[in-house]
């Protein structure tokens, strides 16, 4: 078995031309109108409870000890609150919009696929 001409293949098949394939094409397109609102929920998620943690350090007197940071702490605490209940619907409507936006796409490269099986 001669292993240099094995792997004088595989490298040259790295720098050869890649030819997207349709179903490749539809796995972009896929992530492209799923991949923001994703990127966004896991954002704003992370945020929010990093706001609503900040809130209840403050409310609980472990940052500050005055009544005026315990005050602020609630209010912080609660729009933290507020943020992780709306994620998940505006990840919802982000997530419409990215299918209204590519779905025709989709849908016309996955008939072209189902086709010419």
């Amino acid at each position: 078995m001669n292993t240099d001409k094995i792997y004088a293949e595989h490298i040259a098949n790295e720098y050869a031309p890649k030819d997207t394939t349709k179903v490749k094409q539809l796995k972009k397109l896929d992530n492209k109108a799923k991949l923001p609102s994703t990127i966004f929920a896991y954002t704003f998620g992370i945020i929010s409870a990093l706001v609503l943690g900040v809130g209840m350090c403050l409310a609980m007197k472990v940052i500050g000890s005055s009544v005026a940071t315990m005050v602020v702490g609630i209010i912080v605490g609660v729009l933290g609150i507020a943020g992780c209940a709306v994620n998940y619907f505006i990840y919802k409507k982000m997530r419409e919009h990215g299918k209204a936006k590519y779905g025709s796409d989709i849908m016309q490269l996955a008939k072209e696929i189902s086709e010419e099986e």
